[in-house]
């Protein structure tokens, strides 16, 4: 008989088991601790809010795909996981129709337009979050406190608060005191419905390292560098800086491990990943100390975004063979 043991093939010759859709079911299970700990703390509205906004990415996703004559693949989970982390990044007391907008934007301009999953050049729940932080910047920062009794529908008359990083930078909470590290690790404070929690985002994303679906180069660098800058950088002088207060407030840790380290608008080397991380930290340290706005991680991520084929340009390793050219 003849010897059918050696197959010549093309490569790729190493396979994995992971899918799309295995990969994206392991997001949202590490966003589901975040989402219990945004119920428990901001209400039933939080999870209406969330249904809402995964729904329109999903119903996006698969409007845009039948209208285009394309495969509908809404069952990979992307849509979910962009729905999830925009819900996230949305005050509980938003406008339900707003995130059905941010929905389609998020889905159909930021993702579909360019050529659909793994093609989108930024973070598609980011650049909604961003163009309706722009068009309705009161209803997107609206903040109340946990355990506040809101209305399903209506909730243009209840009173906000300020976040955490807003009583430091002494933007909108004159005469507050910055809450204690507690109430920042365990999210007993205003903000958008799923950064609040750390240690929750925290078990998140160590199962999401731990299951080898990100790697942890942007993450640490990401957090390190807002930790050295925010305290050498201080408000009261060089060294005078809280750097736990920033690591443990504001969207950061979110940031940090589910949006910065997206597939299609991160960075594919390890020193790529690394000059992310690095960047993504320094541009948010700067807006928060410097700039009008009290958080910058949004923006940090989105403008390093538009740097990641460039960033890979000049990180990509020489190939095996390949003789570099004399000066």
């Amino acid at each position: 008989m003849i010897n059918n043991r050696l197959v010549v093939s093309s490569s790729p010759h190493v396979r994995s088991d992971e899918t799309i859709s295995s990969i994206m079911f392991d997001v949202v299970l590490a966003l589901c601790p975040a989402l219990i700990a945004g119920a428990y703390y901001f209400g039933i509205r939080a999870l209406l809010v969330t249904a809402v906004s995964v729904i329109s990415c999903v119903a996006a996703e698969y409007i845009w795909q039948k209208l285009t004559k394309r495969s509908v693949t809404i069952n990979d989970w992307s849509a979910v996981v962009t729905g999830i982390l925009l819900a996230f990044n949305l005050p509980v007391t938003i406008p339900l129709w707003m995130p059905v907008i941010g929905g389609f934007f998020a889905i159909i301009v930021v993702k579909q337009f360019f050529g659909g999953l793994g093609q989108n050049f930024m973070n598609p729940a980011l650049a909604a979050r961003a163009f309706m932080l722009a068009s309705w910047p009161v209803d997107m920062t609206r903040w109340v406190e946990p355990f506040t009794k809101l209305p399903l529908g209506n909730t243009a008359d209840v009173v906000s608060t300020a976040t955490p990083l807003a009583i430091i930078k002494g933007t909108e909470a004159v005469g507050q005191v910055s809450v204690s590290y507690l109430d920042l690790f365990m999210g007993n404070i205003g903000g958008c419905i799923g950064e609040t929690s750390v240690i929750m985002l925290l078990l998140g994303g160590l199962y999401l390292i731990y299951k080898k679906v990100i790697s942890w180069r942007i993450p640490v660098t990401f957090i390190a560098t807002v930790a050295v800058f925010t305290f050498v950088f201080g408000k009261d002088g060089l060294f005078t800086g809280d750097p736990l207060y920033h690591i443990l407030s504001g969207g950061l840790i979110l940031g940090a491990f589910f949006m910065a380290t997206d597939y299609a608008s991160s960075p594919v080397t390890p020193k790529g990943q690394i000059i992310m991380g690095i960047g993504c930290g320094l541009i948010t340290s700067i807006i928060r100390l410097y700039g009008g706005y009290p958080e910058g991680v949004s923006y940090s991520i989105l403008i390093m975004n538009v740097a990641t084929p460039l960033i890979d340009r000049y990180t990509a390793p020489v190939k095996f063979g390949e003789v570099k050219s004399r000066a």
